[in-house]
């Protein structure tokens, strides 16, 4: 071992006292250098040293130019000293400088040393002192000044800033010697052989030392909330519904929704829509494959003359609109589906589901134009609004959401129907966090359900309540290209 280690058990060996200061020792070495040394050498036990970390003042160019030629009030003072009828305030700065006229002309005056005379400067006192001076000359040979009022208006006036400085209290440790022997890392076959261990100097095991951390996969923040959503469903007794259909056509992601064609969800602005194919092929029973022509004439009997009590929208419904494909707005298209199949042996269900969903949406800080949706059903024979918002808040409770608020809105297929509210303490304010309401008899009938059976429905975007468990303010830091790759490794598992 070569260079500063060596100077440093040199400098200990040699030192009349002891411990010895890395400042005074070694001044022209970087603090960063004999911190390496002697951790170096610590690690053999041959110095023990402190860490010394203190703050010093240091003087800027301005300063240091200051401490030269004088600070910028005792240049004004001059210039007006040597006019001997006073000088012209519009010469003042071709006499001492831009610099030192703008800043020095306010001091001088502050500190009663000059005058204005009509148009000229005057001097006010026969002679001055010049303390600005003489408090960068205590700093500069110090570090440091007595009084820190005066310290603080001179970094307030850029001509003295405060650095941090690090030095090393150096003492000899228990095997101290001025030279390095070189310490074995392994023990070999050859040297049990022939015996050359017991005379080797073997490094000791550093057994506190942190091992290289593990490369692994985590879960996303939102897949953690999304587990814990399905354990909360699975204990109330729900079931999971398919959700691989990306694809929707515009029958099941909205007329068998009672939402009419010239609704403006179903405009460009709102929805995506696929070019090619542009169309769907009519509905068709999954497991047979037969077509669902009565379903089919019902939905368009609803939309256009009204049935099962209904009036009806009134309007010329249209086979091409109802077939467009589209990217599915919401995953009720899903429920809908269920529903129909429901039908055919109609007892009471829940069903959930749990996936991503697609609107044209302009993107802000709780928006995006893809998201995740919890969507539930209840489907049973005499339910209530009532039962709704109990269940609601039961559900959230589970969730450690107890700050619950409804309001009263439309949606085409619930009649009535809620805003969810939960408060987001991050943003400071109440965030949507979801829709419900109990569907329409018109919706229901068409399927072929009984006039007794109710249905709750509601849909919940799973990253608000992501956000407001882990405390995220702005939506794109949780689902996009803006995500942290160390938020998503080091959040826990999320528990309600």
């Amino acid at each position: 071992m070569s260079g500063i280690p060596t100077q440093i058990l040199e400098a200990l060996a040699s030192a009349s006292s002891l411990p010895l200061l890395s400042s005074e020792a070694f001044p022209n070495i970087e603090p960063l250098n004999v911190r390496s040394a002697l951790d170096s050498l610590s690690s053999r036990e041959m110095v023990v040293y402190d860490t010394i970390e203190r703050e010093e003042a240091e003087l800027t160019d301005e300063g240091e130019g200051i401490v030269k030629e004088g600070s910028h009030e005792a240049k004004v003072y001059d210039a007006v000293c040597k006019s001997i009828e006073g000088l012209k305030i519009s010469e003042l700065a071709k006499v001492v400088g831009a610099a030192s006229a703008k800043v020095g002309q306010g001091k001088a005056f502050k500190e009663g040393w000059i005058k204005k005379d009509g148009d000229r400067l005057v001097k006010s006192v026969p002679a001055i002192k010049d303390v600005t001076r003489d408090n960068l000359n205590i700093i500069k040979s110090t570090h440091a000044h007595p009084n820190a009022t005066v310290l603080a208006d001179l970094k307030k006036r850029k001509l003295v800033v405060t650095v941090k400085r690090i030095s090393f209290k150096i003492n000899k440790g228990p095997k101290f010697a001025t030279q390095v022997i070189k310490e074995e890392t392994d023990l070999t076959a050859d040297m049990l052989y022939s015996g050359e261990w017991k005379t080797k100097s073997f490094k000791p095991y550093n057994f506190k030392a942190l091992g290289a951390p593990a490369i692994t996969g985590a879960l996303h923040p939102l897949m953690k909330v999304r587990h814990e959503f399905r354990q909360i469903f699975f204990e109330m007794g729900f079931e999971e519904m398919p959700t691989n259909r990306f694809v929707e056509s515009g029958f099941w992601n909205f007329d068998t929704l009672f939402v009419p064609q010239q609704h403006p969800a179903r405009d460009l602005q709102d929805t995506f829509y696929i070019s090619d194919p542009p169309l769907a092929d009519r509905p068709r029973d999954d497991a047979t494959g037969e077509p669902l022509t009565e379903y089919w004439d019902n939905v368009r009997e609803v939309h256009e003359n009204g049935k099962y009590g209904s009036l009806g929208y009134r309007y010329p419904w249209k086979e091409e609109e109802s077939l467009r494909l589209v990217l599915r707005t919401h995953t009720t298209a899903i429920s809908a589906n269920m529903l129909h199949k429901l039908a055919k042996n109609p007892v009471a269900a829940k069903y959930f589901s749990i996936d991503r969903v697609f609107r044209n949406e302009t993107v802000d800080a709780t928006h995006l134009a893809e998201f995740h949706q919890v969507e539930g059903v209840i489907a049973d024979y005499s339910l209530t609004l009532g039962d709704l918002i109990g269940f609601m808040q039961t559900f959230f409770a589970k969730m450690g959401v107890h700050d619950l608020r409804f309001k009263p809105a439309y949606n085409p297929y619930t009649e009535p129907s809620m805003e969810i509210f939960g408060y987001h303490s991050g943003l400071g304010k109440w965030v949507e966090i979801g829709n419900s309401g109990m569907f329409r008899p018109e919706m229901l009938e068409a399927m072929g359900l009984p006039k007794g059976m109710r249905v709750h429905g509601w849909g919940l975007s799973l990253e608000r309540p992501t956000m407001i468990r882990y405390g995220v303010s702005n939506i794109r830091e949780l689902l996009g290209h803006k995500v942290d790759l160390g938020f998503v490794k080091t959040n826990a598992a999320v528990r309600f």
